[in-house]
Formats: structure tokens, sequence, C-alpha cells
């Protein structure tokens, strides 16, 4: 069954979701003390504590469940998870915000603040001491962006309410940018010629980073920075005047592998048009800017996705590289924009489509073309899997009702952990 068979209501969407829940908790490990702990996948014995596949990343989806569903089995579980990342703190090398230290303090900060556990606080604060006891003066590693490098630290520590080591963590882009005819941009790794240009690995990750810290801290000059970085990756636009269409990298970075061009949030214009909803609230010319966005929603809907059109142009559910990221964006227009709900449910039936439903509960598969078969094991975690997925399923689910309802914009287009690098929804100017 595909996206253009079926359509579901909100019903059908939140017991979906509750399915999905239900095979996150039936595959958690026993971690130490008591704690609930996730693999990459089912299969694999070496347990993950990271945001982006691991244990870290479960957690946000137990506390937006515990919220959207009133039930305290799920904060009871995030408790115990945090308890499994706090015992990994202390040997953990990484210290960025997808695969690192970072974003285990964020997750262990959340469940002290949502639920009154101290040890996660601590824990959370102890994760961030090491981080910053691990900055050279100019970087963490070899990754210098948001997934793995200092974007993505100082956009965690504002998170956590670090805003010092925020503006440590993004400071050294001021002298490491390279001047472009439009603007600015940035190597975003030690032993990569390509530029990378968009939210995960590319400029407009640092963008997101530079103007979310320098707008907090009142640091005028990362602003600027920000709209300088903005600048080079619009004039790389080849979609325009209505669309927005930025390819993945110049030189393309191994183009055996990766498409020139992507339409999600990690590489495309779905991720592009979050960063245009931050500087729209951030800078001058909002009209600009939330233009900018459109012409991203344009590129996107237009694209022929959910469908997979071919092998490589769109076999992933997930929130980082599928057709959750996209849902985001989409829920994100219904409670800013006011926009029909239409795309938005075309998104959530093709994911309702492809779950897979059983005793279990539900959950989710990405393609690999290459590999035969080329159905991969689910995985439980944010990137690629069913934690990334409920959020937005959830949050779907609250916003159509309340359309439904009352026709208004309500909270209900809130998440119940503010993550990072996602802009809170504002009404449009």
């Amino acid at each position: 069954m595909t996206a253009d068979a079926t359509d579901v209501t909100a019903d059908e969407v939140e017991e979906l979701s509750a399915e999905a829940l239900r095979w996150l908790l039936a595959n958690a490990r026993e971690g130490e003390d008591g704690g609930l702990a996730w693999t990459t996948t089912p299969s694999d014995y070496e347990l993950d504590a990271s945001l982006y596949s691991g244990t870290a990343g479960v957690i946000p989806v137990l506390l937006e469940a515990r919220r959207h569903f009133g039930d305290d089995r799920y904060g009871d579980a995030a408790v115990r998870a945090a308890r499994s990342v706090a015992a990994a703190v202390d040997g953990w090398d990484g210290c960025s915000l997808y695969f690192g230290l970072t974003g285990m303090a964020f997750a262990l900060r959340a469940v002290h603040d949502e639920l009154g556990a101290p040890e996660a606080g601590a824990a959370a604060a102890r994760a961030m001491d090491l981080v910053r006891s691990r900055f050279d003066g100019t970087r963490w590693g070899v990754l210098f962006e948001l997934l793995g490098g200092n974007a993505g630290i100082g956009l965690g520590a504002l998170a956590v309410g670090d805003a010092d080591l925020a503006v440590l963590a993004v400071e050294p882009y001021l002298r490491t940018a390279e001047r472009t005819p439009a603007g600015v941009h940035w190597e975003v790794r030690t032993d990569a010629a390509p530029r990378l240009h968009h939210l995960s690995h590319g400029t407009l990750g640092i963008v997101y980073a530079l103007a979310r810290v320098g707008s907090a801290t009142g640091r005028t000059d990362l602003v600027e920075l920000a709209r300088a970085g903005a600048a080079d990756v619009v004039a790389r636009d080849e979609d325009g005047p209505d669309g927005f269409l930025v390819p993945h990298s110049d030189p393309q970075d191994r183009p055996e592998l990766i498409e020139r061009y992507s339409y999600g949030w990690c590489h495309g214009p779905a991720g592009d048009a979050q960063v245009f909803r931050l500087l729209r609230d951030v800078l001058d010319e909002p009209a600009a800017w939330q233009a900018l966005a459109d012409r991203c929603w344009h590129t996107v809907t237009h694209s022929g996705l959910p469908r997979r059109l071919r092998p490589r142009f769109w076999d992933n559910n997930g929130r980082c590289c599928g057709t959750a990221g996209v849902l985001a964006l989409a829920c994100d227009r219904l409670a800013e924009q006011g926009d029909p709900p239409d795309f938005a449910r075309l998104l959530v039936a093709d994911i309702s489509s492809r779950a897979t439903r059983d005793r279990d509960g539900a959950r989710w598969s990405n393609i690999e073309h290459r590999a035969t078969p080329s159905t991969l094991e689910p995985h439980p975690g944010w990137a690629m899997g069913t934690a990334g997925i409920v959020p937005e399923l959830l949050r779907f689910t609250r916003l159509t009702r309340t359309r439904t309802r009352t026709r208004t914009r309500t909270p209900t287009s809130a998440y119940a952990l503010p993550w990072p690098d996602h802009h809170p929804t504002t009404p449009a100017r």
C-alpha cells in the first residue's frame, strides 16, 4: 500500500505511535543499575548511548509519549534510560551533539528538568565538563559542523544552559571562515576538500549555530557571520525563482556514492528551510527569509517524494534522511503558515503504509538498493528509526485534531523536548 492509495485519521496515527512505542520498549536491553539501553539495531550486541542512533535519542520520544498520552510508564522508562546514558559518560570518547557527550548531556538534562531526576542532571554536568576539558582551542576532532563538530556542541551547550561554552564552541568559525564570491563557507572536516552546503554536515548547520548562539548571547558578530554563510548557500540555488535546490557539495563529494541533490532534512531543502525559519526571526528582512523557506517547500512538494521514483531517490522513512524529517517541516508550516494539511497527510499515510505491524508492535525498515536483501533491519534510534518517527506522528496528531476542532493555532505544535537544531514554531510575520 502506498500514500496514493490510503489516508489515515488522527486516531489511527496515534494508535500506530503507541504500537511503535511498544516495540521500542520491547527491544530495550538491561543496562547498568537497572537502566534501559538500546543498540543501533536489535541484532547488535554493543550498547549505543548516542543521540543519533542510541539510547540518548530514545529518551526524547519517551518524554514526548509521557506528555502526549499522560502515561507515567514512559517517564519511568526515560529515567531508567538516563541511568544507562549516565553510566556511559565517563568512558565515552566523542564530544559532539549527535555522536557524543553533548547529545548525551542534552538527553540527561531533559530527564532532570522534566522528571526531577537529580542524578541525571549531575551526569549531564559531568558530561559537559568533559566536553569543555577536551577543547583544543579550535575544535574537538575531525568534524567541524553540526552533527559531529563545533556547531552542534554550541547548540547543545546552549540547550543545557551553558552559554559560555556555546560561545566558545562557535567563535572559531570567525577565524576559519573562507571567503567566497557571495559570502563565506567552511572546511567541515580536516581531511575533505569538498565544501558541503546543508544542515547536517555543511555551511547551513554552522549558520544555524552562529545565529542561534549569537542571538541568545548578544554577539552580533556571530549573527552577521551567519548572514554571510547563508548568502553563500543562497547564491548556489539552482531551482529559482519558485524553488530552492542546492547541490550536496562542491566539488561533489564521493559522486559514486552520494547523489548530487537531496530533498530531506540532512542535505536538502527540508533542512534548509529550518535554517531560513530561524533567520526569519533573528535577522532583518523577515519576509525575505520566509520567502526562501517557502521556496524550499515548493521544491520539496514538487520533487516526487515520498514516492520511491528510482533507487537512491527516496528510500528512508527516518528523521535524518527521510520522510519523518520532511513531516517535521510540514507540521511547522501547519502551525506557522496555516498550510492545508494535504501534503502532511500524504507523508503520514506513506509512513503508516510502510510500517511493519505485528504482535511485537510497529517499526520501520529503510532500503539500501546496493545490498541484497535491500530491506534493512529496523532501527530503534532517532536518525534512521522509530525514535525519530514517533514524535512527528504524535505532533501531526495534535495539530490535525486542533485544526479540525478549533481552526486555530495552539501550542500543540510544540515538542515536549525542544530540539537544539529545530527552531520553535512562531506565527508568521
